[in-house]
């Protein structure tokens, strides 16, 4: 997207406030709908996910096999994935936590389309919430393509809603000046926003292409 479709809107400190008064910034329509598809697609992800998991462990607790609808072949299989140790990294499966992020996610978006505005530091944590987020996502792109050999579809919507909200989360905060950064670097976020996360998406394509080349091939 370009600035076009997603310049955000900042609200400056009046002569009205406080000197130590704490600057505070809200979003364009565009930038928080772009929140709000990002945290439903994420939310999409973990619930269903969850549901699965739920069903694979009621299958194994009677003796019976469940084999999830988005395991389609030995390279797309989202069971070899929910059945990994790294699928509960925290000690409960990773997709609760989801729920619960990208929930936040969507209630931001939706506090931002009802004119919201918000501190710096409220833009601070909400982008380090981001970072981990994506951080995590790397991680487990990691582990799945090469610890667990099989990929999930619906962590792979995960993985790219994620990518996406944090670049422009990033991108709104360097903009805004939340961000310390050099000019070129809020000028080329005003501009080229969309460069980041569809360079990070086709790093990612590109790996796991040729992670299974042969199999994509044959």
């Amino acid at each position: 997207m370009s600035k076009t479709t997603v310049k955000d809107v900042s609200a400056e400190p009046g002569p009205e406030r406080a000197a130590d008064a704490p600057r505070a910034a809200g979003g364009s329509r565009a930038f928080a709908v772009l929140l709000v598809i990002t945290g439903a697609a994420g939310l999409l992800a973990a619930w269903v996910i969850t549901i699965d998991k739920f069903k694979l462990l009621e299958a194994k607790a009677v003796g019976k096999t469940f084999t999830p609808g988005c395991s389609m072949n030995p390279v797309v299989s989202c069971g070899s994935v929910m059945e990994s140790k790294q699928a509960a990294a925290f000690g409960f499966p990773n997709p609760m936590l989801g729920l619960v992020a990208y929930g936040i996610v969507v209630c931001v978006g939706m506090s931002l389309l009802a004119r919201a505005r918000f501190p710096r530091w409220y833009w601070l944590t909400f982008n380090a919430g981001t970072l981990f987020g994506v951080s995590f996502c790397a991680w487990l792109m990691f582990q799945s393509l090469y610890r667990i050999n099989a990929l999930c579809l619906w962590c792979s919507l995960a993985w790219v809603a994620t990518i996406i909200m944090f670049w422009y989360v990033t991108s709104f905060n360097v903009r805004n000046g939340f961000l310390p950064s050099p000019r070129w670097m809020k000028s080329f976020f005003g501009e080229f926003t969309w460069v980041m996360p569809v360079l990070h998406i086709g790093i990612i394509g590109m790996l796991i292409l040729t992670r299974w080349w042969d199999f994509w091939t044959s």
